[in-house]
């Protein structure tokens, strides 16, 4: 197609929802003259599927990226080799714009369409697609699919939330974290995928810039990602997966971050390496915008609410991730960002920052000391207050009850955890307690380990009541600690009812009016291919009553 001023080919052609998405799309003057280019695919576009996120009661965001392939297979490629080879694979230019279609229906035959409309994607963007498909039914399954010049995309099926007064029996949900794609095969995924769900909560590292050669049972491409065009890359290998694919396309996710996406161990904006604050926001916001590109995800306006941002007016550099969801009438879940607002570490060596144990640490127990941020934590606290639904799930990347170890020498904790946060830690226990609310629990990952606890405002002391539960999935493929020091752990923390370290998997959460069951279900480490998953422990909560009992 040739060129022609923007505005007139959008109302031509585009639907109107479509061209509030185009508009924002192509971020250009209103005047500005669009090349609008006609693709001639030589290899499958859809090679890293597609995904659906952020149910809403009329509306759900649905994802792909046009990727033919990766432009050196099994290594790594630079910028410009990736740029040529999406030029020779579309037929495109890098500076022109895309129109990709998609069409979404309401039965799996796809016989009865709801919506079609287009998207208009580019270079820029890393030619991903976010369709926010509003006007839908609440509580209703869809299929979805995309389509580019003769390319059309896998079919893949979501599902929107319940209305918000609507009364909900039953809320079936996967709760997963810490995929190193290194370390095993994602048979949990493939788990998932199978399971009848409502959807998948995800709570972090998702992606793993770091490396173990002790530990690899297939190797990641390139060295350490820093910049864009590395993340992207890292982000499409990770979906190159084809158990990772059909989790995407069975269920709607919901996802929040932890710190591999970006670097270990990082904190606003201080690195393990003390690297300058300038430096490290520069790739930080470079990783923001390759995890937006390949997620079914987008962040929240400012000042908005929940609503989302516009698609191409986001500063990366400072991206809201945090957001509420409904469930019905049966439960309120708040997905928390626990590393672009926190402070730094407490007690850091001077050489090597990050977390480290370290015992009798002081700094930990500062007031000042925050996970959340002001703001976050100011939001949190007025959605517990407000809730009246019968659930309340937090969403986190890690373990909030206490790991630290009773020594002879004093107390010692790791200090990129929430012991390290510990009046943090306390003052969102206080937040529950000040809000009046029952039924609370807090749905974490990034441990490696399978972990049932209750949550007191003074951590294993029966003097203080459980005013909170907690559960933890184990990671996807990553691998956890070894035995002796979770023993440890386990002996100085009566709090923990269970904690395993050694498999690997996800956990099955099924909410009802009346309790919340949940499954561990695992493979031992490494996971293999097509391996099958095992229950190694279920516990419940009550409602009505705070803290978790096992299930015989």
């Amino acid at each position: 197609m040739t060129g022609m001023k923007r505005r007139h080919f959008l109302h031509s052609t585009l639907t109107l929802p479509a061209i509030a998405q185009a508009l924002s799309a192509m971020s250009l003057p209103a005047q500005a003259t669009v090349q609008l280019a006609r693709p001639q695919w030589r290899a499958d576009p859809f090679a890293l599927g597609v995904a659906s996120g952020e149910p809403r009661p009329d509306s759900v965001l649905l994802w792909t990226r046009l990727y033919p392939g990766p432009a050196v297979p099994g290594q790594s490629a630079s910028e410009r080799q990736q740029q040529a080879f999406f030029e020779a694979q579309s037929g495109m230019r890098a500076d022109q714009f895309c129109a990709v279609s998609y069409e979404i229906f309401s039965d799996e035959a796809l016989t009865k369409r709801v919506q079609r409309g287009e998207f208009i994607t580019h270079a820029r963007r890393g030619w991903s697609v976010h369709v926010r498909a509003q006007g839908l039914r609440p509580d209703r399954p869809y299929w979805y699919r995309f389509q580019s010049g003769a390319a059309q995309s896998p079919v893949g099926r979501t599902r929107t939330a319940p209305a918000p007064d609507a009364v909900v029996p039953r809320l079936r949900l996967a709760l997963a974290s810490c995929q190193h794609y290194e370390q095993g095969h994602y048979a949990a995924h493939a788990d998932i995928s199978r399971q009848d769900l409502a959807l998948v909560l995800f709570v972090g590292d998702y992606i793993y810039e770091s490396t173990n050669p002790k530990y690899i049972v297939r190797p990641h491409t390139g060295g350490l990602p820093s910049t864009l065009p590395a993340y992207r890359e890292r982000h499409a290998l990770y979906k190159l997966d084809a158990d990772l694919r059909a989790c995407h396309a069975a269920h709607p996710w919901i996802c929040t971050w932890d710190d591999h996406e970006v670097e270990n161990d990082y904190a606003n904006d201080q690195n393990r390496s003390y690297t300058d604050p300038a430096a490290f926001l520069a790739r930080r916001a470079a990783a923001y915008q390759a995890y937006f590109e390949h997620m079914p995800v987008w962040p929240v306006a400012p000042g908005s609410g929940d609503g989302p941002q516009g698609l191409d007016d986001l500063d990366f550099a400072q991206p809201r991730i945090y957001q509420h969801y409904a469930w019905g009438q049966l439960a309120d879940l708040w997905t928390l960002d626990c590393r672009q607002y926190r402070s730094p570490q407490p007690c850091r060596d001077p050489i090597k920052g990050g977390g480290r144990v370290v015992v009798s640490c002081q700094e930990s127990e500062a007031a000042e000391r925050t996970m959340l941020g002001q703001e976050q934590a100011q939001w949190l606290a007025q959605g517990l207050a407000a809730s009246r639904r019968q659930w309340r799930l937090l969403a986190q990347s890690t373990q909030i009850s206490s790991t630290g170890v009773n020594t002879p020498v004093g107390r010692s904790i790791f200090t990129d955890g929430w012991d390290g946060y510990s009046a943090a830690r306390r003052q969102l226990l206080q937040t529950v307690v000040d809000a009046k609310v029952n039924n609370v629990v807090a749905l974490g990952g990034d441990v490696h380990q399978n972990v049932a606890a209750q949550l007191r405002l003074e951590p294993n002391n029966p003097q203080s009541p459980i005013v909170a539960s907690e559960f933890v999935a184990t990671s996807i493929t990553s691998r956890g600690m070894g035995e002796f020091a979770l023993a440890r752990i386990r002996a100085s923390n009566p709090d923990i009812l269970h904690a395993r370290s050694d498999e690997r998997g996800y956990a099955l959460v099924d909410i009802t009016p009346e309790r919340m069951h949940t499954q561990f279900l695992t493979t031992p480490f490494p996971a293999q291919a097509g391996a099958k998953l095992q229950l190694q422990a279920q516990f419940q909560v009550l409602a009505g009553q705070a803290g978790v009992q096992a299930v015989n």
